[in-house]
């Protein structure tokens, strides 16, 4: 087998013979030795080996753990997938635990047995090739550019979010939507429903924030005739209205203390009683909710309880906001303006050059619905057959800064995300995409190899 195929093992070990020892025992990898942490982070950046191996006892403090710690910390923070395995004889198992924390792979305690680290470092290399072909199976967007059904995307960030609503749609566990606004909450609420054995019952959405904390128990859990003034007749409430199906609670930090008490009872013992009622009512209905708040710093503060988020978030998706979805923003314009020309200016056929330009450019803070807004109003606003950059009204966009793992990286990120800005642009045309991109077909089909993308 040549070298360069190997798979790449760092070892960081300041003892001279171990480090011997152990290079001539792994012939099957491509071996790479460091002494200290300065050599081991430089050859983290050159080499991006798949596992490590890390003697927590390191130069200057060979006697203890403080270095090598330091080491596992900015290994962990530059390249999370790498699979450290950590070795000390000081404290072993106080070690162990705080490593493992600190997410290391896996744990041995010297003197070194070869063989036993051997089996250890060979399967963390075969979980870290499963994990990386995960996340490129994972990144393979739908060639029609939809999710769950309706949700329309082209970035392997949103479609992993895809997959997870899906795993858990016929489970009943609780799900915690975590996004800011505007990044299509409520629409993945829904495509889980759908998705759901609960697809014939019904999906009933309310948002917290938006009701009367005196109107919001009522709404959520219904009255009696009688029970206050104004209520003629009994009414159901949105949990008992999603018997069989789903309630979407968006906006649930914004539900008051005392209220969150009964929703915690429901959730726990899943019957209900309206207001002025006196009997329990079973009810079937699972929860979705979602939040753009920092729910720990309420819980921390007291105004939220830690029992009912607990009960809230069996399950935790992060949404992604517009401008960490490379390509989306020009893709989902596109069919904005489809939708809004048809009803609001027929002449209107696409964009100019200069407004998807400005489409990539801008940070989208307000997400989709802010996308939506700006191209409804471009599409009113357009004079001629495309929308221009001034009928969108947008300033100048900024990218983040980053701080990549090395050159290489931070190439192949730009390559990335400039492939899958021109493919949205292009709508897959291979043809058009080369174009817009200054490169061959056979140039760009080589990159979509390479970088595992799809047209």
């Amino acid at each position: 087998m040549m070298a360069d195929e190997r798979p790449k093992l760092l070892i960081v070990e300041d003892d001279p013979g171990l480090q011997a020892q152990l290079k001539w025992a792994y012939e099957d990898f491509e071996v790479f030795i460091a002494g200290d942490r300065a050599s081991a982070l430089a050859l983290l950046r050159s080499e991006e080996p798949a596992v490590v191996t890390l003697d927590l006892g390191l130069p200057p403090d060979p006697d203890g753990t403080s270095e090598g710690f330091a080491v596992l910390d900015a290994i962990t923070a530059l390249k999370p997938d790498t699979k450290v395995v950590v070795a000390s004889g000081h404290g072993a198992r106080e070690s162990a635990q705080r490593a493992i924390a600190q997410g290391a792979y896996d744990f041995y305690q010297k003197p070194v047995d070869i063989d036993a680290l051997g089996l250890i470092v060979r399967r963390a290399l075969h979980v870290h090739r499963l994990e990386v072909e995960n996340r490129q199976l994972a990144e393979r967007a739908p060639q029609d550019n939809r999710v769950l059904g309706r949700m329309i995307t082209g970035a392997p960030e949103m479609v992993k979010v895809a997959r997870t609503i899906e795993r858990v749609a016929n489970t009943s566990v609780s799900v915690m939507l975590l996004g800011a606004s505007g990044t299509g909450k409520e629409l993945l609420a829904r495509g889980l429903h759908e998705a759901s054995t609960r697809s014939k019952g019904a999906f009933i959405a309310i948002n917290c924030a938006a009701i009367p904390e005196n109107l919001l128990e009522s709404e959520l859990f219904g009255h009696e005739k009688g029970a206050f003034t104004g209520a003629v007749k009994t009414t159901e409430g949105k949990i008992e209205l999603a018997d069989g199906g789903t309630l979407f609670l968006d906006e649930v930090g914004d539900i008051p203390l005392q209220l969150q008490v009964k929703l915690l009872r429901f959730l726990q013992e899943r019957t209900i009683e309206r207001i002025g009622g006196r009997k329990s009512i079973e009810v079937d209905t699972r929860i979705v909710c979602a939040t753009h708040q920092n729910l720990d710093a309420m819980i921390a503060d007291g105004r939220f309880r830690e029992d009912l988020y607990y009960r809230l978030a069996e399950i935790v998706v992060r949404i992604p906001s517009l401008a960490e979805r490379p390509g989306d923003a020009t893709l989902l314009a596109k069919v904005f303006l489809t939708r809004f020309a048809k009803d609001m200016n027929p002449q209107v056929k696409g964009f100019a050059p200069d407004a998807l330009a400005a489409i990539d450019a801008w940070g989208w803070p307000g997400n989709v619905r802010e996308l939506e807004n700006r191209v409804k109003r471009a599409v009113i606003m357009a004079d001629g057959k495309l929308v221009t950059a001034a009928d969108l009204d947008l300033g100048d966009g900024a990218d983040e800064a980053e701080n990549p793992l090395n050159l290489k990286s931070a190439r192949e990120a730009t390559d990335r995300k400039v492939i899958r800005h021109a493919l949205a642009r292009s709508e897959g045309n291979i043809s058009s995409t080369a174009r817009l991109l200054g490169i061959s077909r056979p140039t760009l089909y080589d990159l979509l190899k390479q970088y595992d993308l799809q047209a």
